[in-house]
């Protein structure tokens, strides 16, 4: 799916590709989720980091891309880097190698100490936010700084947004969705998380006030468009306001 000119949605899945970047960007990986979880009791299926070289493995092969950007919180802990997080990191930096694409990570929440790995691995990493040709990106858990006439777009993470569809039933079902509005006059895309268990926040269910990253404090959500990924399609949903009017 098309979003303009320059962003192509990759279909079913959570990836966009920018055609003058040569570049396919994700965010929120959280690699050794399933470690970390398991030396807190909770016992998960290790498929995060299979599921998610396999969606960038189909992304690429789609795209032909030389690049891969990483919009935040590529490993999962907050604090230290746990074991379980350096070896899939070296998994992964493995599959780019061996895929022959680039590695771009902007900082997010969870990537504290990532940048003693920036040296060993030939990693290009980025603090709060970077400039890349037309765009600006940025996780999300922080504002961005002034953006320049220049730029066009934002793209950030963080919030891992999703939507909450109910049947006749009352049964709800969760569809993790990309976001697309304005900030200050400048179009700005969510991404959906990367990992496979973030089930993510049902931006049309949960009040405004209630939503993680501190942007939605200046964004209208309610006129974001919500473009949910699943089931092999992406399709626009349209705006969020009229989803809430649905439920």
């Amino acid at each position: 799916m098309k979003l303009n000119d320059d962003i192509e949605l990759i279909d079913g899945l959570p990836v966009i590709f920018i055609r003058s970047l040569n570049a396919i960007a994700v965010a929120d990986l959280h690699l050794g989720y399933e470690g970390v979880m398991a030396k807190r009791g909770m016992f998960l299926p290790k498929v995060n980091l299979r599921k998610i070289v396999d969606v960038l493995a189909k992304s690429l092969n789609k795209t032909q891309a030389k690049t891969i950007i990483v919009d935040g919180d590529i490993k999962n802990e907050f604090s230290r880097v746990d074991e379980e997080e350096f070896n899939e990191l070296l998994d992964f930096i493995k599959f780019t190698k061996d895929s022959g694409v680039g590695l771009i990570l902007i900082k997010g929440n969870h990537d504290n100490f990532v940048d003693r790995y920036r040296d060993p691995f030939s990693l290009k990493i980025y603090g709060n936010e970077a400039k890349m040709g037309r765009y600006i990106f940025f996780h999300g858990d922080e504002l961005p700084g002034v953006v320049p006439e220049d730029v066009d777009m934002l793209v950030m993470g963080h919030e891992h947004p999703a939507i909450g569809i109910f049947n006749r039933a009352g049964k709800k079902e969760k569809l993790r969705c990309f976001l697309y509005g304005e900030y200050e006059g400048k179009k700005l895309l969510v991404l959906p998380a990367m990992n496979y268990f973030a089930s993510g926040s049902d931006i049309n269910i949960i009040e405004k006030k209630d939503l993680l990253s501190p942007i939605f404090k200046y964004v209208n959500v309610d006129e974001m468009q919500a473009i949910p990924v699943g089931y092999g399609s992406t399709i626009n949903f349209g705006k969020i306001r009229a989803l809430r009017v649905a439920l």
